[in-house]
């Protein structure tokens, strides 16, 4: 299946040629941008300037996201599923961005309102490895990765909203759980390619893309072995309208990712991350209902996020600029619309929200947290989520259709 059909409404069957946009919904545009302006406005007033600035960065991560379709999701399943990499080869070619982008941020400790840009370095245990193999489960259940999800709330697929609900309180569940999971269980300390082994951030940066360079090779070898179907043709516009209506080729995609990412680290001073955001949603709403949240191991030591307000969060931030961002844009192209919800869909959602939810607490992460910040980060972790994730996609494969979801299959004229 598609990264569009994942994550916006069903178009026509896609052919050779790229299927012709719908005019553009513009009262919708109109009312996503005066939404931006106000929240903007709002931010600006009431917190720090960073809030504002990482607004508007996480709308532009959701125009991006929604104008390439770019999945992370749809990128495994692919791969695993009829041996498709065209996905895979532009995260590499994203990461590759990053990583040059990244090495000298933090190498030479530069962000743009003084503090110190510390990358995603996490450890490496039995934590990581259950949690990143049950998120790469439940993304391909719940229809979406981390940014998946959100970039299909704001595109209007109406399953989606159930999956963000059961991905904040399955991060809600593994919040509590956290001690268990990261003190009571082994675990190895963090490693990074730079700071670890004596490379530096030069030498680590070399190694990251003769690491990028060898797994491209390798999906370049499955795909003349295997001769997968090509990926479908999205509809778009023509000449320079398309940098507004879409649709946008994968690889300029994940270069203007791999940049926003950078900017992010500039900005707050971390990499770009999704799902704290959605524990702290959690967490708050469980502290409401009279659960002592307090004394859960993951907020040791952090209690003021909890008691402060919730636009003072940065990635709730960037989290509400990607929802805004991906509903502009799929307005633009005449692609907002809410979508039909079945038994089969609703039941994948529910299993792959907690999953995803619960999984991104334990490996300290999601698809954008420790898979792509990670590995722009120089971080093992990061590899380790993407291998586990893959494994947890080939399972996924025999689950879906228990569910009425579609696999690609070698004999499909697009996957």
């Amino acid at each position: 299946m598609s990264t569009l059909a994942q994550s916006v409404p069903k178009q026509p069957a896609a052919t050779k040629k790229a299927p012709k946009l719908n005019p553009p919904q513009k009262k919708l545009v109109t009312g996503g941008i005066l939404a931006t302006f106000i929240l903007t406005i709002y931010l600006a007033a009431t917190q720090h300037i960073v809030q504002p600035l990482l607004l508007l960065i996480g709308v532009l991560l959701g125009y991006t996201l929604f104008h390439a379709r770019f999945g992370f999701t749809s990128a495994f399943r692919r791969l695993a599923s009829v041996g498709n990499g065209q996905s895979l080869r532009a995260h590499m070619f994203m990461l590759a961005i990053a990583c040059t982008l990244f090495a000298p941020i933090l190498a030479f400790g530069y962000s743009f309102f003084g503090g110190t840009p510390a990358g995603n370095i996490s450890p490496i245990g039995i934590s990581l490895i259950v949690g990143a193999f049950m998120f790469g489960i439940g993304m391909q259940l719940g229809g979406g990765c981390a940014s998946g999800t959100l970039y299909a709330v704001g595109g209007g697929r109406t399953v989606m909203f159930i999956t963000l609900f059961f991905f904040i309180v399955g991060s809600t569940i593994g919040a509590a759980h956290s001690t268990f999971w990261m003190e009571d269980l082994p675990a190895a300390e963090p490693f990074s390619l730079a700071t670890s082994t004596g490379l530096g951030y030069g030498g680590a940066w070399a190694v990251s893309l003769l690491i990028f360079a060898i797994v491209a090779g390798i999906t370049i070898l499955i795909e003349k072995k295997r001769k997968p179907p090509k990926m479908a043709v999205l509809p778009s516009e023509k000449g320079w309208k398309r940098i507004f209506r879409g649709s946008w080729p994968l690889f300029a995609a994940a270069a203007a990712l791999a940049v926003l990412n950078a900017l992010t680290l500039l900005t707050r001073d971390s990499p770009w991350g999704v799902t704290a955001a959605f524990t702290l949603w959690g967490s708050k709403v469980a502290e409401a209902l009279g659960f002592n949240v307090e004394n859960w191991g993951y907020w040791a030591g952090n209690t003021e996020a909890l008691h402060a307000s919730i636009f003072a969060d940065t990635t709730t931030a960037l989290n509400f600029g990607v929802i805004l961002g991906a509903f502009i844009a799929s307005a633009a192209g005449g692609l907002f619309r809410f979508t039909k919800i079945t038994k089969g869909n609703t039941a994948a959602s529910i299993i792959g929200g907690l999953l995803m939810g619960y999984g991104a607490r334990l490996a300290f992460g999601c698809n954008v947290g420790a898979y792509f910040s990670g590995i722009a980060s120089f971080s093992a972790h990061g590899y380790i989520w993407g291998v586990m994730a893959l494994a947890g996609t080939f399972l996924a494969l025999y689950l879906r259709p228990l569910f009425g979801l579609s696999v690609p299959k070698p004999r499909d004229s697009f996957c």
